[in-house]
């Protein structure tokens, strides 16, 4: 038995048989049925609302290449030391939130306490906000440190009203700082951090110095190397070209340092977004603070290790950003700030919107398909992938031009991971869309945390499945839709639409890899090499745990 020409052939069969030469023809040169198809009412209600959505993402994925045109045109403006420097240091308050963090709260006073600073002018509060052993193991290591001359307190509500921010403002209650530096549970602040960042407030117009952030365990595993990349992406790229070119960026919530009365002339935290530290930003600097970006200096994080735990993460973003937009972009819009800073602020805090459109396009893909199949090659060709290029392909090449400035004599290796970062990418659509859903429609929901299990090398398992949290019916919808795709990628092969395939292949591997990550997570932990203990992520104080 073999194969006919009327059977279902692959791209290789089909040109071994045929010949590019007669695909061609047949494809792109072949008038036989022109003028056959004729638009209708029902095409054109599909087809609208798609190329809107391919149109607008098309803008969003155009102002990524603007980005990155800002980082280039304006490098001579990049901050590396400052203007000045203190002859007497000022007094710093070096705050830390925490919130059931056992597994790292004692990396991090450890590398507190190692701050190159005068111990007389320096206060360190530990905001503990917890409420299982972690209240314990915290007390017990700022007894510790403070024994051995360290000016470290603890801060223990019983409450979480606030939540970070919350905590945050507690603090501000008794600190004595001048400045405030804060680092999350998961940071390694290097000893020469604070020397590093304070005497750029010697300008007195600066309100916050902003660092950037790196990565213990960025070589973990697939996941943890893809969230670098896309993190690289916004510190090196977002935040210098907003800084460079003098518009509004954001203090990331940790690994930077506040002028105190800053905080206080912008009012203050605030707790009603999810993205304090964003909200904050743009109230001071809508007060006209400057904001110093310092690309050189590194501050290392631990980045999640587990998919549910990195979508909990970016939610949380993305609705905090959408909460934000809708409280401050209408103060932005009104002020008397350049054009072009009003414009990077729209897309700054609107961005998140793509991930509802993403959704419209996932759905109206395929019929849209099967129409401009009807309509001709050529118009595809001429409109279509053009609008996937700006509003996908800008993705890769930014990551990509942020690998190379971090990494000019191996970023090659970026290539291997970019149809992952875009599969990741798009698989991230449906928590993040409920997220974005829930911020236009003002439903609150709690700070979920990102949990930390103190992962540093390969080899170490989570062992705390008690942080986990399962996403419910959310993986299920999403390997839904990964077999949807799954669905178009046969029926562009049936038609022989193959210049399709690459890009639908993308959201199938999105969809089940994240939705089978979801699901599979912590399942078969005891079959594996972390079962022996030494491998497992250690608890890192035992008293009370």
């Amino acid at each position: 038995m073999h194969l006919t020409l009327t059977s279902t052939p692959s791209l290789a069969l089909f040109l071994a048989t045929k010949g590019l030469g007669s695909y061609l023809r047949q494809h792109f040169l072949d008038k036989t049925f022109q003028g056959l198809y004729q638009v209708n009412a029902f095409d054109l209600a599909l087809l609208i609302p798609y190329f809107i959505v391919l149109v607008i993402l098309a803008a969003y994925g155009g102002h990524r290449y603007w980005l990155v045109y800002l980082y280039y045109k304006h490098k001579k403006n990049k901050t590396t030391d400052p203007a000045a420097r203190f002859e007497s240091l000022p007094r710093v308050t070096v705050q830390l939130p925490i919130f059931n963090e056992q597994y790292v709260v004692d990396r991090l006073l450890d590398a507190v306490c190692r701050l190159e600073y005068p111990k007389d002018k320096l206060d360190i509060q530990l905001l503990d906000d917890s409420t299982d052993e972690t209240v314990e193991v915290a007390r017990a290591l700022v007894d510790r440190y403070a024994a051995l001359g360290n000016p470290v307190v603890s801060i223990h509500r019983t409450n979480r009203a606030g939540f970070k921010a919350g905590a945050l403002e507690a603090g501000l209650k008794t600190a004595t700082g001048e400045f405030v530096a804060i680092f999350d549970a998961d940071f390694v602040p290097p000893p020469d951090f604070l020397l590093r960042c304070i005497h750029h407030f010697t300008d007195p117009k600066v309100g916050m110095v902003q660092t950037r952030w790196t990565h213990i365990n960025r070589h973990y595993s697939l996941l943890t190397e893809v969230e670098a990349i896309l993190l690289d992406g916004h510190f090196v790229l977002e935040h210098s070209g907003r800084s460079r070119s003098g518009v509004f960026f954001n203090f990331n919530g940790t690994a930077g340092m506040w002028r105190r009365c800053a905080i206080d002339e912008a009012g203050g935290w605030e707790h009603d977004t999810l993205t304090e530290d964003t909200d904050l930003s743009y109230r001071a600097q809508l007060k006209g603070w400057k904001f110093v970006y310092l690309q050189d200096v590194e501050c290392p994080a631990e980045l999640p290790v587990e998919m549910t735990a990195f979508k909990t993460q970016q939610a949380r973003w993305a609705k905090g950003l959408i909460q934000v937009s809708k409280k401050i972009l209408p103060q932005v819009l009104k002020s008397d700030v350049s054009r072009h800073q009003k414009i990077e602020a729209w897309y700054h805090l609107t961005a998140n919107f793509s991930y509802p459109l993403m959704i419209v396009l996932s759905v109206l893909l395929m019929p849209a398909m099967i129409i401009r199949f009807y309509q001709g090659w050529f118009q595809m060709l001429l409109i279509d992938v053009p609008l996937f290029m700006a509003s996908t392909f800008s993705i890769s090449s930014f990551y990509l031009v942020s690998q190379r400035e971090l990494f000019p004599g191996r970023w090659y290796r970026t290539f291997l991971y970019l149809p992952f970062l875009m599969a990741l990418g798009i698989g991230l659509t449906i928590t993040n869309t409920k997220a974005v859903l829930e911020a236009l429609f003002g439903i609150k929901t709690a700070f979920k945390r990102t949990p930390k299990y103190r992962i540093e090398k390969r080899g170490q398992i989570p062992q705390a499945s008690k942080y986990r949290k399962r996403l419910g019916i959310v993986p299920w919808i999403e390997l839904l839709i990964g077999s949807y795709f799954a669905l178009t990628i046969w029926y562009a092969i049936v038609n022989e639409n193959y210049f399709t395939v690459p890009f639908l292949l993308l959201f199938v591997l999105g969809y089940w890899y994240t939705g089978l990550m979801s699901l599979l997570e912590g399942r078969f932990e005891r079959f594996r090499i972390g079962a022996n203990t030494e491998e497992a992520s250690p608890k890192p104080f035992p008293v009370g745990v």
